[in-house]
C-alpha cells in the first residue's frame, strides 16, 4: 500500500482540473490534494471561474495561493516544502524559463517525488536545436534532474492531447470543408490521448500499488491510441460520410513559411511533428497498456465529439 502523502499539483486548467479529479477521486486516497493557483484566479468575481474554485473544493481539494511567473525560486521552494508530491501541469503558456524555475525551485525545497510539466513528446529523441524553440528547455529540465539524486522524479510522456489534432487551427482537420493535411508525409505517426486519461494515469502513477517503483527517475510511455495521418483521413471520411481533400504540409514549406513568421507557435508544431521524430510510439509497449488501463482512442473520441 502507498504511503498517505501530501500532493501539489500546478494548475487547473485542462490538464490539471483532470489531474486532480482523478487524485481526489483514486481508492487509495492521498492524505491532502492541493493545487497552485495565482491569487487572481482564487479571488476572480468571474462566474465561470468561480464554478471552478467550488468545483474543486468539493472534491476536498485544498487551494495554494502562487504565481510560478512572478514569484521567485525562493517563494516557490517554500511553498513546495510543504509537500512530498509535486505536479506541474500549467504546459508552455507559462513562458519561457519558467519550467526551469519550478524544476529548480522543486530541487531546491528537496521534494521527495516530482513530476514535471513534460506530458507531451519525446524530448531527448527530438533532440535540441527543433524548429519548437520551447522543446530546449524541457531537456534542460530532464538534464537537471539527472543531475541529481535527492529528488524522484517521473516524466509522463503522452504524445499530443487527442482533441488538438482536430484543432482547426492546427490545420491537420477541417471538417467543415472536409480537408485533411498529412504533416510531413501519410505514413508519419503521431500518439494522442486525452486529458481525462492523462489524469486517469497520472493518478494511478502516484496512488498506485507500483509508485514507489515507478518513481525511478525515468520516462513513463502512455497512451490513447497511435495513429498515421492516412488512418486519420480515413477516419474522417467515415465521419463526414464523404471523401476528403488530402494535402502534404512538406517539412521543407512550413519551414519555409516558419522562417517569414518565426514567431507562429502552429507553424514549429507542424514542423516537429512533420520531422516525424520522437512523437509516436507503439501502443504495446505503453505502461497503460500493459496493465490493462483503458483509454481513448481516436476513433472513439472523434465519435464522442464530432458527431
Amino acid at each position: 500500500m502507498v504511503k498517505s502523502q501530501k500532493i501539489l499539483v500546478i494548475g487547473a486548467g485542462e490538464l490539471g482540473s483532470q489531474v486532480l479529479s482523478s487524485l481526489a477521486q483514486h481508492p487509495h486516497q492521498a492524505r491532502a490534494v492541493a493545487v497552485l493557483l495565482r491569487p487572481s484566479s482564487i479571488s476572480s468575481k468571474n462566474l465561470s471561474k468561480q464554478q471552478e474554485i467550488e468545483s474543486l473544493r468539493g472534491l476536498g481539494i485544498h487551494l495554494i495561493s502562487g504565481d510560478i511567473v512572478e514569484d521567485p525560486e525562493p517563494t516557490l521552494a517554500s511553498i513546495f516544502a510543504d509537500y512530498d508530491t509535486i505536479i506541474g501541469c500549467t504546459g508552455f503558456v507559462s513562458g519561457k524559463g519558467v519550467q526551469l524555475k519550478v524544476a529548480r525551485a522543486a530541487l531546491a525545497a528537496e521534494t521527495p517525488r516530482f513530476i514535471p510539466w513534460q506530458f507531451g513528446v519525446d524530448y531527448d529523441v527530438i533532440g535540441r536545436g527543433s524548429p519548437q524553440d520551447l522543446f530546449d528547455e524541457q531537456l534542460d529540465v530532464r538534464d537537471l534532474l539527472r543531475s541529481q539524486t535527492k529528488t524522484c522524479w517521473a516524466i509522463i510522456s503522452t504524445g499530443m492531447f487527442t482533441s488538438f489534432l482536430f484543432e482547426p487551427s492546427f490545420g491537420v482537420v477541417d471538417l467543415q470543408n472536409a480537408t485533411v493535411s498529412a504533416l510531413g508525409r501519410w505514413e508519419n505517426q503521431v500518439t494522442v490521448t486525452t486529458p481525462a486519461d492523462i489524469g486517469k494515469f497520472t493518478a494511478e502513477i502516484v496512488l498506485g500499488e507500483e509508485s514507489e517503483a515507478l518513481f525511478a527517475n525515468r520516462v513513463i510511455f502512455v497512451a490513447g491510441d497511435t495513429v498515421s495521418y492516412e488512418q486519420l483521413a480515413e477516419l474522417v471520411e467515415k465521419i463526414a460520410q464523404k471523401p476528403v481533400r488530402r494535402n502534404i504540409l512538406a517539412v521543407p514549406d512550413v519551414q519555409a513559411a516558419l522562417t517569414r513568421d518565426p514567431d507562429n507557435g502552429l507553424l514549429k508544431y507542424q514542423a516537429v511533428f512533420g520531422q516525424g521524430r520522437g512523437v509516436a510510439w507503439d501502443l504495446t509497449k505503453t505502461w497503460n497498456k500493459q496493465r490493462g488501463i483503458r483509454a481513448l482512442t481516436m476513433e472513439e473520441w472523434a465519435r464522442d465529439n464530432l458527431l
